[in-house]
């Protein structure tokens, strides 16, 4: 929300007063005297007038988790542990899932409790590719990146997947670039060829590629340079 329509918004200030109190200096955002009235104030900003708090703010959270297989990409589950199961109690209050990964695939798991910033990350029309590394049952032929490129119609959901880039490593592996996340989307491409994945890990997100320091249902906080890039 702009800081103009926030102030306003308020009780205890109409608009004159707000275009006062932006001349006057007397707001601070996140402890910064703020005075262009469309500032953008979001849920984890502080606002101050002079030394009266108006929004505390909390804390943003951004964390890096290593996802093993075997556990869901949900917040509770009655018969499965969940990735949130892998972290302290203290980290868990609202945080939610950028992007989901299969019950037993495994890789780059992003939590956050940021909404904005996480649909910036996972919706198609921001481009960011997803990168995952594919083991299938059966050999990888060299057709398949033509396909890949042109994109796959899925009857169920009536659409035609976005172009994705798909690099040959080995007879049985390969590393594919998508920016969307449909369901079971990998698997279902593959299997246009009647290919089984038997192996999929997902490496990066956009500019944020999983720490190698963090083993399976390990995590950190992201950087700073890692929150920006989205």
């Amino acid at each position: 929300m702009r800081l103009d329509r926030f102030l306003a918004n308020l009780p205890c200030y109409n608009r004159q007063q707000v275009r006062l109190l932006l001349v006057q200096q007397r707001v601070r955002v996140d402890g910064m005297v703020a005075t262009d009235p469309r500032q953008e104030v979001r849920e984890f900003s502080r606002v101050e007038v002079d030394e009266q708090v108006l929004q505390a703010g909390r804390p943003a959270r951004y964390l890096m988790l290593h996802k093993p297989s075997g556990c869901v990409s949900a917040t509770q589950d009655p018969q499965h542990p969940t990735v949130l199961d892998l972290l302290p109690a203290e980290l868990r209050e609202d945080l939610h899932i950028a992007g989901r990964l299969d019950y037993n695939t495994t890789g780059l798991m992003i939590l956050t409790n940021d909404g904005q910033w996480s649909r910036r990350l996972t919706q198609p029309k921001t481009k960011l590719p997803k990168i995952y590394h594919v083991q299938t049952e059966d050999e990888i032929g060299e057709h398949y990146v033509a396909k890949f490129r042109e994109g796959f119609y899925f009857a169920f959901e009536d659409l035609t997947t976005l172009p994705a880039q798909l690099d040959i490593l080995g007879p049985r592996q390969a590393r594919l670039a998508i920016v969307e996340g449909r369901y079971h989307q990998v698997k279902r491409m593959f299997g246009h060829f009647d290919n089984k994945v038997v192996g999929l890990h997902r490496e990066r997100m956009g500019y944020i590629g999983l720490d190698p320091a963090l083993a399976p249902g390990e995590y950190r906080e992201l950087t700073a340079e890692e929150i920006a890039s989205v």
